[in-house]
């Protein structure tokens, strides 16, 4: 394909912000290959025979820098819908005293549409509050509200106008439907469900619900985890639905559940190792009836701590404890299908091929700006037969440590399909007991079952292939000095 052809590596370049952005927003319509080179602010739009650039010069004068970092992508007719944020133009400061940062003050939140018949960009919407610290809620997703014609934008990412708007998409207009910060949103049946909550501090909190053709509003809360064990820190990094069902994907797992259907939101643990290790900063994609998500090790990070608060966050968001992982689920099954470095960034299919965009460095904060994106950026061509028969080797090396600091005592949710030989090796600096949790995503959702194994101080091994499904960990007593070490083979 000539679209594939085009595909390249993207290494640091111009774009003025904090650490590296990624790829985002792939999206293949109408024969238009489309997404957002971030930090440096590039949307662009390929075809088998063109590869066109936009640099938001719409928004505002250029050097531009930001665009997109939460996969904010919509497609109606023959137009794609892009939304996010962009500097126009961008303004570094600070870097000689020690404080590097940027300079708000020309930050906004934008929609633009691309018609793939014409070729044509057009700027439906932008918004800013020219503050030099503060901003507007970045717009992190759109879903299409096909009764009213009208975009519905998820914002949580801000200071100021948070919540989920109805955006006129022909004429520009725009109206708040609710001013609870949310993420992340998705559609089931006709309704659109949000995550809730600031995500950075607090986490998901509730999932609210919008009647797209009423546009009244239902509040539901988050319940009990299939395992019985508390969860920590639930930042929502995307959201899917399959099986009449709304899925939140978060820091530490999944919550599934539609109240319309009789079925409460409940915790399904996966891949908990209390680090930032995490759903976040990448889109859920809709593939062969389920679902395509990444799990990252290194999405957003601290680089140089300051405080003793930041040397909490440094340490929680710094701990690598294994590759990211590109998950397909189909309940009640849910499958490793790819390994890969720091992060991966979004999600598309074209055709016969799963696109796979990917950043080795994080996106950082504080007072570390820089004046251009510091990761290399690529884009990685599966074909479905792989994602359809692979489970690939993978290791975690978990400290128990930050598990116990944190005030939990459970972790993984290790999904075990495709795999014949997975074990746990347990490091015990004294004896203990050990729970196996087993559990899967068969809907409704169960509970789960539980083993329980003597550990000795020292080494042990833990056979895991008599398990099925999905298996959390529960060390009995504190053990910080611990380490769980999960090989899948």
């Amino acid at each position: 394909m000539g679209i594939l052809e085009k595909l390249h590596r993207f290494p640091p370049r111009y774009g003025p912000e904090w650490g590296s952005g990624g790829i985002f927003g792939l999206r293949y319509h109408n024969e238009t290959l489309y997404f957002t080179l971030a930090f440096e602010g590039e949307a662009h739009f390929i075809t088998n025979d063109s590869h066109d650039v936009y640099e938001f010069q719409l928004v505002g004068p250029r050097p531009t820098s930001g665009g997109d970092t939460y996969n904010a992508v919509e497609v109606v007719d023959e137009f794609i819908y892009f939304g996010g944020w962009v500097h126009a133009p961008a303004k570094f400061r600070g870097k000689e005293s020690g404080q590097a940062t940027i300079d708000f003050s020309n930050k906004y939140s934008h929609v633009h549409e691309y018609d793939t018949l014409t070729g044509r960009v057009r700027l439906v919407w932008k918004e800013s509050i020219h503050h030099p610290e503060k901003w507007c809620g970045e717009v992190s997703e759109i879903l299409y509200n096909p009764y009213t014609d009208e975009l519905l934008l998820a914002r949580e990412d801000g200071h100021e106008n948070l919540g989920v708007y109805s955006l006129d998409r022909r004429r520009g207009g725009i109206r708040r439907l609710s001013d609870k910060p949310s993420p992340k949103g998705t559609q089931v049946h006709d309704v659109a469900f949000f995550g809730v909550g600031k995500n950075y501090t607090q986490g998901l909190r509730e999932i609210h619900a919008l009647d797209m053709v009423s546009e009244k509003w239902d509040a539901f809360g988050l319940g009990e985890s299939l395992d019985g064990e508390r969860y920590l820190a639930p930042h929502l990094g995307a959201m899917a639905s399959i099986n009449n069902r709304a899925f939140a994907f978060v820091r530490g797992g999944i919550f599934v559940g539609n109240p319309y259907n009789g079925e409460e939101f409940k915790f399904v643990r996966l891949f908990d190792f209390y680090t930032f290790y995490a759903p976040f900063r990448v889109n859920a994609l809709p593939f062969g009836g389920g679902v395509l998500i990444g799990f990252n090790s290194h999405h957003d990070a601290y680089y140089k701590p300051r405080s003793e608060e930041e040397m909490i966050y440094h340490k929680f968001t710094n701990t690598i404890v294994g590759p990211s992982v590109l998950v397909y689920i189909t309940p009640p099954s849910v499958r490793i299908v790819g390994v890969f470095g720091a992060r991966i960034t979004s999600l598309e299919q074209v055709k016969d091929k799963i696109l796979v965009a990917t950043s080795n460095t994080p996106n950082t904060g504080a007072l570390d700006a820089t004046p251009f994106d510091t990761g290399q950026r690529g884009i990685v061509v599966l074909s479905q037969d792989e994602i359809l028969r692979t489970s690939p080797p993978v290791r975690f090396s978990v400290p128990l440590g930050p598990v116990f600091e944190a005030g939990g005592d459970t972790f993984g949710g290790i999904p075990l399909e495709g795999y014949r030989e997975p074990r746990l090796i347990l490091k015990a600096s004294k004896e203990n007991k050990l729970r196996v949790y087993e559990y899967d995503l068969a809907l409704p959702l169960e509970n789960a079952d539980y083993d329980e194994f003597e550990i000795r101080r020292g080494r042990n091994v833990i056979d895991l292939s008599s398990f099925s499904g999905i298996v959390s960990f529960k060390v009995k007593e504190e053990d910080k000095s611990g380490k769980a070490i999960i090989e899948l083979r």
